[in-house]
């Protein structure tokens, strides 16, 4: 029973440090116990959470849709979250029964755990340590965020993403792997549209300047020819 306690002390102060480490906005404990709406849903969570393992299911359902009503975030009590969880302003936010999320995990607003079908068992993603998923990101289906992945603003996942890898785009592919650019091997490496711009005009200038010095060269000789 203290052990239980002890635990469930470890894991309220987890959360609160979550706030304070990620969110600049947060001043005071205070402050943050009364308006954080992403704390307030976890904590309904983890209370949510502990009648579902005791089999009472209806009211774990009852407690986890009074806690979307009034955070605008739906957690089903059956996921597994870790410790240090933080959810940026939160509005959105849908994880789905089967969801299994590690350590110091980040989502921000919009974002979408969920499945892609009726299928049963495990359908929804499980997201490693210190993973970070974008606002209105949406990751579906069981597979794995690895450690320290990075999914990107609006980015649609439907495959794995490997550990220390940032993922973007519809549907998502890795564009950074282990601090490295990974090129697009369909559509090539994607370069900076400006980048690519400006090299274009200043190809073109070189070429109009190569042109005028030869008509000046040009003109020049007929000058001399009509002497």
């Amino acid at each position: 029973m203290l052990k239980s306690i002890r635990r469930s002390i470890t894991l309220l102060r987890s959360d609160i440090e979550a706030v304070f480490d990620r969110d600049p906005a947060a001043r005071n404990t205070f402050e943050v116990i009364l308006t954080s709406s992403g704390l307030h849903a976890i904590w309904g969570h983890r209370i949510a959470h502990f009648f579902y393992r005791k089999k009472l299911r209806l009211l774990a359902r009852v407690l986890s849709q009074f806690m979307r009503f009034l955070t605008g975030i739906e957690i089903h009590p059956g996921a597994k979250i870790g410790k240090g969880f933080f959810i940026d302003h939160g509005m959105g936010v849908v994880i789905g029964e089967t969801c299994e999320i590690g350590d110091y995990v980040t989502v921000f607003q919009g974002v979408t755990l969920g499945g892609t079908g009726k299928e049963r068992g495990k359908r929804h993603p499980t997201v490693k340590d210190h993973a970070m998923i974008a606002s209105g990101a949406k990751v579906l289906g069981s597979m794995t965020i690895g450690e320290n992945a990075k999914i990107g603003a609006g980015s649609v996942v439907l495959k794995e993403v490997p550990p220390n890898s940032t993922v973007v785009g519809v549907p998502g592919r890795v564009v950074i792997k282990d601090g490295i650019r990974v090129p697009d091997l369909e559509h090539g490496d994607l370069s900076d549209p400006i980048e690519d711009t400006c090299n274009t005009l200043r190809e073109e200038i070189e070429h109009l300047k190569s042109d005028m010095v030869r008509l000046r060269q040009e003109l020049e000789r007929e000058r001399r020819n009509r002497k």
